[in-house]
């Protein structure tokens, strides 16, 4: 799964793989979803035509097969919360694809086991003694998570109802190797061996493993598959499935999708496929070949003793080059030569910089081999802590006591804390000796924590805060909270870190008004606790420490690119594109200012070249370039053989901080699969379904033959409006370097920009600026896929829905599925040119219907 939710998340955060998550400091921007009286489905960022179930959470798809009639779609699902948690399986079906019902839970966690990620099929036959030749069974085969000891292995349930009811093996589990990170089964009948075939995923070793039964309940090993691609995060929830290449029947390849979290295509939560052939027992992708980067001018190699002219500050770097692992260290290969540049002394506790000298850019690109942590650099933070902001402390947590702050619950104790609590992590990053950290008891204790009332009379209001990521206004928070006249009008939560750092709000908006802070901890799962220090009201904003292993380039004082690690000690290449910085002086940082799991970073081979080197997640296949696309399946048993697939539209690295209720997750629209020939290459490409086309209502709107020069313009007028669209354009290629569309545009400069880049052959989506993109520091960018003009023109699809847009281009070949959360009255739509001129052969904008009509 996305199956592995727990076990995963915990060993995630120990080795501090999760991105920098930015804490909420604006209002809170569920209620606006949830206002009372509110119907259901009407809410704020509810998508129309993207199957969410009435409320609570849900993550992957799960059980996808066709029978008598319906296609199936189960659903990882919380029966009882709006965040992750209780896994069981949620149920819907459809007739179309697109028009979906709800129906009631199918799979229930219980006592002894979540329900985590799986298939299902029709047993024809009745294999399993389930049914009967004349009702043969629908068999679910999904992962049991043991809640005693975090063991996962497959089980069975079984319906012979049309998946109504169901019924869980006795005999589970079916399939057990003792493992906690074996996971997320996908079972299909294999004719020419008539028996069946199971694709299963060995999560941490970046391996699939394909096994085979006659009766569903008995398995033996086949052969495994992995590592291969990219490896930066778990593997998950696999699918193996036959196409024809080209509409040629007589052309069979196999595709292995293999998603990936983290470590995909935009750092998160990613897709990844092969293409090569399957022979009943084992499958064995095509041969890529050898990756040889572009040839260039090599500028620091790290071959020397020392680092010559670079200079270093603090003790992470050592006092020169390194020639591979260090002690304690893993280890250490992809560099070249015999030397590289390695952060890892005296281990992940040690930190510091390595800086080259000045110099003038001059060549499009810089190349270069990185390793170490996931610590992205985070724009507003500091190399090292200055002096404390002046102003009035309200709470600095020492002396013993509470004070005059007021307590509920028992997660506070009688007393601020000294540091760690039995069985925590190391806190730091707390001033003198007191703290307020509700991990007393571990995270299975709540409570509150208020402020007498106080005055607002300056300009910002800055504390130190760490502990878990559970912003306000949504379930099970653990944040601190500024109120006015009872309201909750700032918000704060932590980053999954017991280290504090500075956060701040303005509060110049506020001045004169009474104000109280409450720090709440209502959360009693993974990273339920929270902790705070030193809270007060200042003339100025406190700025956060860098947490940051990366390599960057600093122009004019200001870091404009940089890269991290993958969690890995295998350097990989990177490329910083310099173009935009050509004569301006710069320097290249090589930054550890992380001292938690995996506090280092590891650079080689600075290479100044004419093409961007790529990485071997650049170089591996993806099925979507987007941000929101994760947990990928297809149904089975689908008539005319059609191979449909759809994921679940979200990303691990922002998921549970959706402004969404009552419910939380998305699926993609259902998507139909092929496997073409594009620029030389066997290509998976997808585009909707058909059946979408039911949705449209009336007439498009249309327009052709536009000619736009380096402006933005409506396209058509009202008629083009709206908050669910279904867009087809078609541009023939000019002198423009970049041109599109924007949609969901408005007040306040809102807007999402599907564009298409001439320079670098890519399309794009930037949501910059396409609404709330504050909730998590990896929410907000450009996402860019590999497109070819095909006879000088662009073709695109784009659907855009209440909360989402998904962009196909070309063929299909290209790929963009990312979450939005705009106004509501950002609904305008416009085409655009930049630095030239782009023809709009043609545009037809449909709006479309709810799938619940």
């Amino acid at each position: 799964m996305s199956s592995g939710r727990v076990s995963r998340h915990a060993r995630r955060r120990m080795i501090a793989a999760v991105a920098t998550v930015c804490a909420l400091s604006a209002a809170p921007l569920t209620p606006r979803a949830v206002a009372a009286g509110t119907p259901p489905y009407t809410e704020t960022y509810r998508p129309q035509f993207h199957f969410t179930p009435e409320k609570n959470w849900m993550n992957d798809p799960n059980g996808l097969v066709y029978y008598k009639g319906e296609y199936h779609l189960f659903y990882q699902y919380n029966p009882n919360g709006n965040s992750w948690g209780d896994m069981s399986w949620g149920h819907a079906v459809s007739t179309d694809l697109v028009h979906w019902k709800q129906l009631p839970l199918a799979l229930s966690h219980d006592d002894k086991e979540m329900v985590f990620s799986g298939s299902a099929v029709v047993d024809w036959n009745n294999t399993t003694g389930f049914g009967t030749e004349k009702n043969p069974p629908m068999v679910a085969v999904y992962t049991s998570s043991s809640k005693a000891t975090g063991r996962q292995a497959q089980s069975l349930a079984y319906s012979t109802d049309r998946g109504r009811t169901w019924t869980k093996y006795q005999g589970n589990p079916v399939l057990d190797i003792g493992s906690t990170d074996f996971r997320d089964p996908k079972v299909q009948w294999y004719a020419p061996t008539k028996s069946w075939l199971m694709t299963v995923s060995l999560s941490t070793e970046h391996k699939v493993r394909f096994y085979s039964s006659k009766n569903l309940k008995d398995w033996n090993l086949l052969s495994e598959f992995g590592p291969a691609g990219a490896t930066g995060g778990v593997w998950e929830c696999p699918d193996l499935f036959p196409l024809a290449v080209d509409g040629d029947e007589k052309n069979i390849k196999w595709v292995l999708v293999v998603n990936i979290n983290p470590g995909g295509i935009t750092g998160g939560s990613g897709a990844q496929y092969f293409v090569g052939d399957f022979d009943g027992k084992k499958f064995s992708a095509e041969d890529k070949g050898t990756y040889t980067p572009p040839t260039g001018t090599v500028v620091q190699d790290f071959e020397g003793p020392d680092f010559g002219a670079w200079t270093s500050t603090g003790t992470a770097f050592g006092q020169g080059p390194a020639s591979g692992a260090l002690d304690g260290q893993g280890t250490v290969d992809g560099f070249a030569g015999k030397g590289v540049a390695n952060s890892f002394h005296a281990g992940d506790g040690a930190t510091g910089t390595l800086t080259s000298p000045a110099f003038t850019v001059e060549s499009p690109y810089l190349n270069f081999k990185v390793g170490g942590g996931e610590h992205p650099h985070r724009a507003g933070t500091v190399l090292e802590r200055g002096p404390l902001p002046e102003g009035t402390v309200l709470a600095d947590f020492e002396g013993g006591t509470y004070g005059a702050w007021t307590t509920t619950g028992d997660a506070f104790g009688r007393a601020p804390a000294t540091g760690s609590l039995p069985g925590q992590q190391q806190v730091t990053g707390f001033l003198g000796s007191g703290l307020a950290n509700t991990f007393l008891n571990g995270d299975s204790t709540t409570g509150t924590l208020t402020s007498p009332e106080f005055t607002v009379d300056k300009d910002y209001v800055d504390f130190l805060i760490g502990g878990g990521n559970h912003p306000a206004g949504q379930d099970n928070p653990t944040a601190v909270e500024l109120l006015v006249d009872g309201k909750v009008v700032r918000s704060a939560t932590g980053n999954d870190d017991e280290a504090l750092d500075w956060d701040s709000w303005d509060v110049r908006d506020l001045a004169g008004k009474k104000a109280q802070i409450k720090i709440v901890d209502d959360n009693t799962g993974g990273w339920g606790h929270i902790n705070v220090d030193h809270i007060m009201l200042s003339g100025t904003r406190a700025q956060p420490v860098s947490r940051e292993t990366s390599v960057n380039l600093v122009v004019d004082g200001q870091v404009v690119r940089s890269a991290t690690g993958s969690n890995s000690e295998t350097l990989d290449w990177a490329s910083f594109d310099m173009r935009p910085y050509v004569g301006k002086k710069a320097q290249i940082q090589i930054a550890d200012m992380n001292t938690g799991g995996w506090g280092h970073i590891m650079a080689d081979q600075f290479t100044i070249a004419d093409t961007p080197a790529e990485s071997a997640v650049q170089r591996a296949d993806w099925a979507d370039y987007g941000k929101d696309y994760y947990a990928a399946v297809s149904w089975e048993n689908a008539p005319g053989d059609k191979r449909y697939m759809i994921g679940w539209m979200n990303d691990w690295e922002y998921g549970g901080s959706l402004p969404t209720s009552p419910w939380r997750g998305a699926q993609s629209i259902p998507r139909q699969m092929a496997l073409r020939t594009v620029d030389g290459r066997i290509r998976l490409t997808s585009e909707p379904v058909k059946s979408l086309s039911s949705l449209r209502a009336g007439r498009p709107a249309t327009a052709a033959g536009v000619i736009v020069t380096s402006t933005s313009q409506p396209l058509t007028g009202p008629a083009a409006e709206g908050k669910a669209l279904d867009i087809e354009a078609t541009f023939s290629l000019e002198d423009a370097e970049r041109f599109g569309l924007k949609v969901r545009t408005g007040a306040g400069g809102e807007e999402t920009v599907i564009g298409y880049d001439t320079t670098t052959h890519e399309l794009y989506v930037d949501r910059t600026h396409s609404g709330a993109v504050d909730l998590n520091s990896a929410f907000p960018g450009v996402q860019r896929a590999p497109l070819q003009a095909k006879n000088g023109k662009v073709k695109l699809r784009i659907l855009v829905d209440w909360s989402s847009v998904e962009v196909f281009g070309g063929s299909g070949e290209a790929v963009i599925t990312d979450q939005i959360f705009p106004d509501p009255t950002s609904q305008g739509v416009q085409v655009f040119a930049e630095n030239g001129s782009v023809k709009l052969d043609r545009a037809r904008v449909w709006h479309l219907g709810s799938y619940r009509d």
